[in-house]
């Protein structure tokens, strides 16, 4: 027998009513940030199966116990999960010392939970308790499920202006979960990546995260934020990392932010950057420390995260970028994304995509267009490039996997995108596909801070440059169906048997933590069909 989730459940279980808005935004990350706090850095849920969830939170045992320093005592953490605010009725509880071998970080895999269920959860130490978080278990694999929603994020720059956009998540209390892309954090020092030319509050350490304990410090001040502590304490998330999280353009031997002569091992680098990303994120790793992994909501949703820096080739240019050697996602990789979405029996496959696989053809039309003269004139496969970082720079790995979903009539993929700061919605085509029977769907959400189009060129949002910008990308990218190049924000993706559809939402001023948001439009793709429909009203 099947469970079946209809939509008046489902808002129970996200618990969408004003009330519960109101408790995710305030009561549940009220006193985490507050000085003398055992539980300064908030509380977090993660990576949701049907029967556990992973929960986290950083202690302070003593005030010189300070992210990054390596003092301070081991320390018992009692964690109890309850079916109740109140921690009435405890589903589950237990103890996990913490010390500063892992910086006194906290992370629980609770197990033995039921499906599709709302928990609150808090951690004690001494005779102080950490703020309470709610999270929620995914369904089982085989429940029917009406709807599920995501909010969807990339991209958060902490010099560039304030989180308002998980503030506004935290408060809708209608999601299901939270999908981050990648950029979590910045690597560069204070004032080193634009922003505006206006640095809106300074990061800590002042320079650029070379070290262990500077990429400790780095999380404990992103952690320190009231807006994401507020949605990290309000929904599960499922994350996966990007450049940034160790250094700008990385690939699997280097970055473009790193000298070896003057920033020692790249490798050691790494290490470092990916031990802190392990203590302080909410996210399960493989026992190699793999992070590509895979989610499933019944039998509506597969959600498949993927590592796109870990084992890619270096950025190339020219005709390089169609070499069958070259990999962005690596073999294993590749051969798990392929397996898993062709198998799937979920009605979408998600897809986790930190950078944009839509072709962007900029300056000549692709190769596969111009037949022989293509070839003659030294074009590559899909054009002149315009960001090598993204698929665009490894044309064999992405005709690889369209091929694939073509040759095993997989459909309903949709890729949820990140990384390029700005807001698109697309209809992924290659020469395979041809240019109107697009293989899979793609919708790009803006930054929630990070520089976009008139940031960089110090212009108001909506300028004529940038609104030129994006028409002659639409003119040039028929299977972009729509882009806007300024404004800053998140999406909001809801999922049904019938359509899969994202809305997004950008900030009045990212520089103000109060700021208001707005709807700008809404895309949606129908069951069966890649074609993209534009929507006009927000979902309600």
């Amino acid at each position: 027998m099947t469970n079946t989730l209809d939509r008046r459940t489902l808002l129970r279980v996200a618990g969408a009513s004003a009330g519960t808005a109101v408790f995710a935004s305030t009561v549940l990350a009220g006193p985490a940030g507050a000085t003398g706090s055992a539980f300064r850095h908030g509380v977090a849920s993660g990576d949701p199966l049907p029967d556990g969830i992973l929960l986290w939170t950083r202690l302070t045992p003593t005030e010189d116990s300070q992210p990054g320093s390596g003092v301070g005592p081991e320390a018992t953490v009692t964690w109890q999960v309850a079916t109740d605010p109140d921690f009435a009725t405890l589903a589950a509880q237990g103890t996990l010392v913490t010390s500063p071998d892992r910086d006194h970080t906290v992370k629980v895999p609770v197990s033995g939970l039921a499906p599709a269920t709302t928990y609150w959860f808090r951690f004690g130490y001494a005779d102080a308790w950490s703020p309470t978080g709610r999270t929620m278990t995914a369904p089982e694999a085989d429940a029917d499920i009406d709807r599920i929603r995501l909010g969807v994020v990339s991209c958060s720059n902490w010099e560039a202006g304030y989180f308002a956009a998980y503030r506004h998540l935290a408060e809708r209390g209608d999601l299901n979960l939270v999908v981050h892309l990648g950029d979590y954090l910045y690597e560069y020092g204070t004032g080193e990546f634009p922003a505006g030319d206006t640095v809106v509050r300074s990061v800590q350490p002042a320079h650029e995260t070379l070290t262990l304990q500077d990429y400790r410090v780095r999380h404990a001040l992103y952690k320190s934020d009231p807006d994401l502590q507020a949605l990290h304490a309000s929904v599960p998330w499922a994350i996966t990392w990007d450049d940034h999280e160790v250094a700008n353009d990385q690939w699997s031997g280097g970055a473009e932010n790193h000298t070896p002569g003057t920033e020692g091992s790249f490798s050691d680098r790494v290490a470092q950057a990916r031990q802190a990303y392990a203590e302080w994120m909410p996210v399960r790793t493989g026992a190699d420390g793999a992070i590509y992994r895979r989610l499933r909501f019944g039998r509506l949703a597969d959600l498949s995260m993927l590592d796109l820096r870990t084992y890619r080739s270096e950025q190339a240019s020219g005709l390089a970028i169609d070499d069958p050697e070259r990999t962005i996602t690596g073999e294993a990789q590749m051969a798990w994304l392929k397996a898993g979405l062709a198998t799937s029996d979920a009605q979408w496959k998600l897809v986790g995509n930190p950078v944009m696989i839509s072709r962007l053809d900029v300056g000549a039309l692709p190769s596969w267009l111009l037949g022989p003269l293509g070839t003659l004139l030294g074009i590559p496969q899909n054009g002149a490039v315009l960001n090598a970082d993204q698929w665009d720079g490894y044309n064999a790995d992405r005709n690889e996997l369209i091929d694939h979903l073509l040759a095993t009539d997989t459909r309903d993929v949709v890729f949820l995108t990140g990384d390029i700061h700005t807001s698109w919605a697309n209809e992924l085509t290659t020469q395979s596909t041809g240019l109107t029977n697009p293989a899979a769907a793609e919708f790009v959400v803006p930054s929630v801070t990070s520089d976009n189009i008139n940031d960089f060129l110090g212009l108001q949002e909506g300028n004529v440059l940038s609104d030129l910008a994006s028409g002659l990308i639409r003119s040039t990218n028929p299977h972009v169906r729509w882009t806007e190049l300024d404004g800053h924000g998140y999406g909001v993706l809801e999922v049904t048997p019938q359509q899969c559809r994202m809305d997004w939402f950008h900030l009045v001023d990212r520089t103000q933590s109060s700021t208001g948001s707005r709807f700008v439009t809404g895309w949606s793709v129908t069951a069966g069909s890649a074609r993209l429909r534009r929507e006009s009203a927000p979902l309600s």
